[in-house]
């Protein structure tokens, strides 16, 4: 077992590593964005995201998942699923761009924002041809050219969006120029996996393919409209400024984000070939142990310090600009309905092995109703606290739903009451933050010591199983000199 979830662990930390250094480049820009653009600027901005983040969804309808699922039969199904992509996709951008006006106006954006549509639909082209040739080098086992053109894409994108913000005094269009050369360079560099692709359409193959995909459109359209359709209703019932502060706060979960998204990454390819195994499901119940306990520290330690971070001053310089401060108390509960996310993301695994892909859509689509209903009720009582409590409880549905119908597939033996004692030991350690609020060096000590007891009662509780703390020990014990060696220093 241990041995399965080092290979996960490898490939999750190459994955990760790129991503997290790619997005924290990216999360410089979150700063910037809130020193040279206004709130109201920055929330056209997060609600143009919003609408591209959705539609791609559209434009992908579930073909590189399929593309994976079906990676046996290659040669036949990589031409396949990239010829049909690229069909919808060019329909899809010509549909976009002919009635741009429409679009805009119809959005809440404004009629006059039209040049905005085209900016998206660039973006959401490009970034489509490129899903199968990085789906096939996740597949391939080969990471390492994934993260770097990954890196190197928004490496181009915050420099981008540096000069032109900074120097050339673009304003919001800055950010879409940005995203356009960025993702133009991403696919120039995936040419090698393009000139693969053959014009020979198996079509028994595309049918299979399309009939795995398109249950996954409804499906990932759910899941989206969780995501960031919180956005464009608070359009419509706030204002853009409300909108701005928000999208600058809920980015701050980023990091959150970063550990699920990395993990997602490593995990579908991980237990798609694992799944006929008979030790596997005993494998993906301690997958969720480990994921859970992990996402639970590092929601403490974000959710305890996150502020302080964006208070903090540089070369006499806020990191976060004060007028976005308003939204903090939004972050804590952004982090838990990400770590929820990765719940669910653990969850998928019965479902996607059994092919029940029709399932994911019922399951997303409760999640949406929530999140609309959720937001139509509680943007205008709360505020952007309303918005936030709703994305936690729509993923909190989803997770449960897709464990309830999951099971009934391929059964995994979760470890339910692990992970009710390490919930329990991590609220134990965040209440006294949240009761008391302390400030100053004190409140600093004493966020430290409630952070430095969770993984001390996990351990000391039973939490912690014996061979799991064995093979702790066997893993320190390799970074530690063997009696009798010498050190560097002797």
């Amino acid at each position: 077992m241990f041995k399965d979830l080092k290979a996960l662990g490898k490939e999750s930390l190459i994955y990760g590593l790129s991503t997290v250094g790619a997005r924290l480049l990216n999360f410089i820009l979150l700063p910037f964005y809130t020193h040279y653009l206004v709130p109201a600027e920055y929330g056209i901005v997060a609600a143009v995201f919003s609408y591209i983040a959705f539609l791609n969804i559209v434009y992908h309808y579930g073909m590189d998942q399929a593309y994976m699922r079906h990676y046996a039969d290659r040669e036949k199904a990589l031409p396949a699923s990239f010829i049909c992509l690229a069909a919808t996709t060019a329909l899809l951008t010509l549909g976009l761009c002919a009635f741009a006006p429409f679009w805009a106006g119809a959005s809440g954006l404004g009629a006059g924002n039209y040049r905005l549509v085209y900016y998206s639909a660039a973006i959401l082209l490009l970034d489509t041809i490129t899903i199968i040739p990085f789906a096939d080098l996740r597949m391939a086992h080969r990471p390492l050219r994934f993260a770097g053109i990954r890196t190197l894409s928004i490496v181009v994108n915050v420099a981008l969006n540096v000069y032109f913000l900074k120097f050339r005094g673009w304003g919001i269009e800055s950010v879409f120029a940005a995203n356009i050369i960025s993702s133009a360079a991403a696919a120039l560099l995936l040419v090698p996996e393009f000139s693969r692709v053959t014009l020979r359409v198996d079509l028994p193959v595309l049918r299979s393919l399309a009939a795995f995909a398109l249950p996954l459109l409804p499906a990932g359209l759910g899941a989206m409209a969780v995501q960031v359709l919180d956005r464009p209703i608070m359009l419509r019932l706030s204002d853009t400024a409300s909108v701005g502060v928000y999208q600058a706060n809920y980015r701050l979960g980023i990091f959150m984000m970063l550990v699920v998204s990395m993990f997602d990454q490593a995990w579908r390819p991980f237990f798609i070939e694992r799944s006929h195994r008979p030790d596997a499901p005993v494998v993906f119940a301690r997958v969720l142990t480990y994921f859970t306990a992990g996402g639970l520290f590092l929601w403490l330690l974000l959710s305890f310090f996150i502020g302080d971070l964006a208070r903090l001053r540089l070369a006499g310089i806020n990191l976060i600009h004060p007028d976005y401060w308003g939204g903090l108390s939004i972050v804590p509960v952004v982090l838990a309905a990400y770590l929820l996310n990765g719940v669910y993301v653990n969850f998928l695994a019965p479902v996607i092995i059994a092919k029940r892909t029709a399932v994911i859509m019922s399951v997303t689509f409760a999640g949406a109703a929530v999140s609309i209903a959720g937001n139509f009720a509680f943007i205008p009582l709360f505020g952007m606290t309303g918005a936030a409590w709703t994305v936690l409880l729509s993923y909190a549905v989803m997770a449960a739903l897709i464990y309830l119908r999951g099971r009934s597939f391929y059964p995994v033996p979760y470890e339910f009451p692990r992970l009710a004692g390490f919930c329990a030991v991590a609220l134990a350690c965040a209440a006294p933050v949240y009761v008391f609020s302390p400030q100053g060096p004190g409140g600093f000590a004493l966020k430290l010591g409630c952070l430095a007891v969770f993984p001390a009662a996990a351990w000391f509780s039973g939490l912690v199983l014996p061979e799991e703390k064995e093979a702790l020990g066997r893993f320190l014990a390799r970074f530690s000199p063997a009696p009798g060696q010498k050190t560097s220093a002797g």
